[in-house]
């Protein structure tokens, strides 16, 4: 086995970690809980509401009935996680920070394209609010992305701030 083949293994370990964990509680959220069902679990802070999300990321699109949302969803999911492992595969995702980041980027975008493919829509449940302030409702695949490119963003202001100097 090659240098090459060993260093991607923590990399395609970790997306499967991402898109297991985001399965799992989706899976649990939709078997242990009635569409629709409101829990607060910390109060003034988080509940657990079990929702549909047949749009994309902060409700965009999901009071669509276009016939071409999903198809064109699915599609443009496909795009950005082929983009995504292009650059790790031909080593163009920066440093270790940039290439965690889009790792995990990628296995949150495989939880909801698996969500849109066999639900027509994405499993939400996470209810984050500060008093009456609410966020829109999320799942883990979606704190993957928030998290991913947080380390992404991380890198790129890392980088900024200690450019490399260049070679003679």
């Amino acid at each position: 086995m090659g240098s090459a083949s060993r260093t991607i293994w923590p990399f395609i370990i970790l997306a499967i970690f991402v898109l297991a964990a985001d399965q799992l509680t989706k899976y649990a959220v939709e078997k242990l809980t009635v569409a629709g069902s409101f829990r607060v679990l910390v109060p003034g802070l988080l509940n657990l509401v079990h929702t549909n999300n047949p749009g994309v990321a902060f409700g965009i699109f999901s009071e669509s009935d276009m016939p071409w949302r999903a198809p064109v969803l699915i599609v443009f999911s496909l795009g950005v996680m082929s983009l995504i492992a292009w650059l790790l595969l031909t080593g163009r995702a920066g440093g270790w920070l940039g290439q965690y980041g889009l790792v995990v980027i990628l296995g949150g975008a495989a939880g909801n394209l698996l969500d849109r493919i066999s639900r027509r829509g994405v499993t939400d449940f996470i209810d984050f609010h500060v008093g009456s302030h609410h966020w829109y409702t999320f799942n883990l695949a979606d704190c993957a992305i928030v998290v991913g490119a947080a380390l992404v963003i991380l890198e790129l202001l890392r980088d900024w701030r200690h450019p490399t100097r260049e070679r003679a």
